[in-house]
């Protein structure tokens, strides 16, 4: 298995494919758009000038991707943006340069050899400064766009991991709150009819063996939550009698839809809390 490419966090994505495709192609073109060559004379006249202008392209791009590798490894953190951005501009100028000298000094060497006629030394200055423009927008707009991309699914991990917290916390206080009521209606249950107190335990280990099966749980299907919500309607109607009102009236096609695990239990829960339930005033709760 192939190990993963260990400037691809460095740069946001793997630029293996993108140097050996664009490379050669920017060092086929810029004779042609820089320098008024063409290609009238035949491909084997022109790869002289084709040559010399991929040796530019090569030395050019692997430094200035040298120097942003090192300069964001020097500085990784967001807070640095600033000074990262400054040290590459400052390092990228030294390098144009630096680079342009010695690639002229190569150029002569080679007796001229891929000169194009009519050609000045700021024509070659502005097809190099060409060349480090677009290598470094590659590198750098690629980098802006992962880092967003990143950025973008790290906050929709924390809102996702808050919004589980909250129900967390929801799921904490209503169990125990749940439980205290349903001992106390027990309580009354035992002495006036055991057979239905029986009944009540029944139900009551019903509902907390299913709290405890989808504790780990993120998603559940609606007819799992419904099938979980007849105990417990059954223990809130021992508790409030008449004065509690239920209606579960959910077609039969939307069994397979899934919800949070206990969402309608905590609906309902937060229902009976901030309401009266009494004789003179039924509580009337519909599940559509």
């Amino acid at each position: 298995m192939a190990t993963e490419y260990k400037y691809k966090d460095v740069l946001g994505f793997d630029d293996r494919k993108v140097m050996v495709f664009v490379i050669p192609l920017v060092g086929f073109l810029a004779p042609l758009l820089f320098f008024n060559e063409t290609l009238s004379n035949g491909l084997w006249a022109y790869m002289p000038k084709f040559l010399i202008s991929l040796l530019y392209t090569i030395v050019y791009w692997a430094s200035i991707r040298g120097i942003f590798i090192y300069i964001r490894l020097k500085f990784p953190n967001y807070k640095d943006t600033r000074k990262r951005i400054l040290y590459t501009i400052l390092f990228v100028t030294l390098a144009f340069f630096i680079l342009s000298a010695l690639l002229e000094l190569v150029h002569m060497s080679l007796n001229d050899v891929g000169h194009s006629p009519g050609v000045t030394e700021f024509d070659y200055h502005v097809a190099s400064f060409t060349i480090i423009c677009l290598v470094s927008a590659i590198y750098e707009s690629v980098f802006f766009y992962d880092r967003w991309k990143k950025s973008m699914i790290e906050a929709e991990r924390l809102r996702r991991e808050n919004v589980e917290s909250q129900l967390e916390g929801l799921r904490s206080q209503v169990n125990p709150h749940f439980l205290f009521n349903s001992l106390n209606t027990l309580i009354y249950i035992i002495p006036e009819d055991p057979q239905r107190a029986v009944r009540f335990v029944q139900m009551l280990s019903k509902v907390y063996r299913y709290i405890l099966e989808i504790r780990e749980k993120k998603l559940i299907t609606l007819e799992e939550e419904l099938k979980f919500l007849e105990a417990y309607i059954f223990l809130l109607k021992e508790r409030f009698g008449e004065n509690l009102r239920i209606h579960l009236n959910v077609p039969p096609g939307f069994d397979h839809f899934q919800i949070i695990p206990l969402s309608l239990q905590m609906l309902f829960e937060n229902a009976i809390k901030h309401n009266i339930i009494s004789a003179e005033k039924p509580l009337n709760i519909e599940v559509l």
